[in-house]
């Protein structure tokens, strides 16, 4: 079993309240636009981090991680990207990707808004967790935190902090 925290969209800054809700986890997973490499050290400091890079990240950034990225844990098959679009109008290479890899859970961001929603097309779980940062149009700061067991995502958990 893996206990999993998802955010994505810091843009810069990952705030203090964030970090009690890494300390019972076994991965961070972060969907793009980190905004700063410190985000990413951070993290990486005290915890295991897998993530992507999104479409405000610099170059810096982007040499360190890559756009998509597709892995394993337990019995899932995941698929990791920071702009996917909407459920049932993925853009043409997020598309092409779950054709091509048919992964089971799809975490992504950019859109600023927490959607967790069953794809039956494709089988899939699709997963944003909204936005950590404080940059945008959203209310509240979110992040999702669940477990993986076997073949299983569950327990999952909305955290949210008002702006």
């Amino acid at each position: 079993m893996k206990n999993i925290c998802l955010l994505s969209d810091t843009h810069g800054k990952l705030e203090s309240w964030v970090f009690k809700y890494f300390e019972d986890t076994d991965e961070i997973w972060h969907c793009g636009d980190l905004g700063s490499i410190s985000v990413i050290d951070s993290i990486n400091k005290n915890f295991k981090l897998r993530a992507v890079y999104g479409n405000i990240d610099n170059a810096q950034i982007r040499k360190s991680l890559k756009k998509n990225l597709i892995f394993k844990v337990e019995g899932i098959k995941v698929l990791m990207t920071h702009i996917a679009g909407p459920v049932k109008k993925y853009n043409a290479e997020t598309l092409k990707i779950i054709s091509d890899e048919k992964p089971q859970l799809l975490v992504c961001g950019h859109s600023h808004i927490l959607k967790v929603v069953y794809d039956k097309k494709f089988k899939m779980l699709y997963m944003n967790p909204g936005s950590c940062g404080s940059f945008g149009i959203h209310k509240f700061k979110t992040l999702l935190k669940f477990k993986i067991e076997g073949n299983d995502v569950k327990d999952l958990k909305v955290i949210e902090k008002e702006r």
